[in-house]
């Protein structure tokens, strides 16, 4: 607006409001790139000839890319369903009014409601996504979004049947995961800046608007999270599966004789593998070749940090919040695992 519209505002008794500017909608592009490789791929296939795909290697990348995919859709869809009912269903001061007042209170509380959800890291980023727009400070829907993928019941059930007779290994992945969420959302209440997360985030959600149908408005949020997000578990599973066929078997060897080493590349691999959290401690008590603390970091790294979590989360919150977020996320994960491992293994 002008200086000159104002002053003519003033004279005339009129008062002048200025008008933000739009918020930019934010497109699921992801979605439409892995559409496209599928198309490529899809006319690559058709135009030239196809033997190479009877490759082991081949083989093995779709195999790969597929049960990735698989496994983590069903929990993409229950994360985007959730935080489509929370803005449509849920009263907007609900989670203001059960959580405490004080930010670093609400922080473990937050990290501690992660045992409810049933869910992977793909149902939590949309999730903590809903509770931000819903006024919930970001530090302790950060903590929910690390904590509910690996301190579920589902996931602890799985880890006490993957290790038999090994109580004290469900209890340090318990432990582990808790004080590590917590650690990252007292972390950002200490460093954590709002222009990391993207614009349309830093803006609060009021709920359902009165006159639209509460319906409409779970199926357009629905509509747009799953789009938004499968695109970027699409890519992340590609990745992930590349890592799982270009990398040879033999450096699993290399690294299992030092138990430094052995730490670090386990939390590593749980990166790459972007394995699910409701599987990844059958994977974890399948690496005999390695420690319990190696081990133990490999499941606590793994449902918080990934190929397709960190793609899910620059979709969701931006790129600056998502490479920020996840190399602190690792450091504080594997700190904590061989802390509290040392400890209890």
């Amino acid at each position: 607006m002008k200086k000159s519209d104002e002053l003519v505002g003033v004279a005339e008794g009129v008062a002048v409001v200025p008008v933000a500017p739009p918020l930019r909608r934010i497109r699921p592009w992801p979605l439409g790139a892995a559409l496209a490789i599928a198309a490529g791929a899809t006319a690559v296939l058709l135009l030239a000839d196809a033997q190479w795909l009877n490759r082991p290697a081949v083989q093995a990348w779709r195999t790969v890319c597929l049960a990735i995919t698989i496994q983590a859709l069903p929990f993409l869809l229950l994360g985007t369903a959730l935080s489509g009912a929370i803005n449509a269903f849920v009263p907007a001061d609900l989670f203001t009014r059960v959580l405490p007042k004080r930010a670093a209170l609400a922080v473990p509380v937050a990290g501690m409601a992660g045992a409810v959800l049933p869910g992977c890291e793909c149902a939590s980023v949309p999730v903590a996504n809903s509770l931000i727009r819903r006024g919930v400070t970001p530090a302790a829907a950060f903590a929910f979004l690390l904590s509910a993928p690996a301190i579920n019941p589902v996931v602890l059930t799985a880890t006490a049947v993957a290790f038999p007779g090994e109580p004290a290994m469900v209890a340090a992945r318990l432990l582990a995961s808790l004080v590590t969420a917590a650690a990252m959302g007292w972390l950002w209440l200490w460093l954590g800046k709002e222009k990391w997360l993207r614009p349309v985030l830093r803006h609060r959600h009021t709920g359902h608007h009165h006159g639209h149908s509460r319906w409409n408005e779970f199926r357009a949020g629905f509509q747009h999270d799953f789009l938004h997000a499968g695109g970027f578990l699409v890519l992340g599973a590609m990745a992930a599966a590349t890592f799982n066929v270009a990398v040879p078997r033999s450096v699993l060897d290399t690294f299992s004789g030092s138990p430094w080493l052995s730490v670090i590349f386990l939390a590593g691999l749980a990166v790459l593998l972007a394995v699910c959290s409701e599987a990844d401690a059958f994977v974890a008590a399948s690496l005999t070749g390695f420690s319990s603390t190696a081990r133990l970091a490999f499941m606590v790294v793994g449902p918080m940090v990934d190929l397709k979590l960190i793609a899910l989360q620059a979709g969701t919150f931006g790129r600056a919040f998502a490479w920020r977020f996840s190399t602190a996320t690792t450091v504080v994960a594997v700190t904590v695992s061989v802390l509290i491992g040392g400890a209890l293994l």
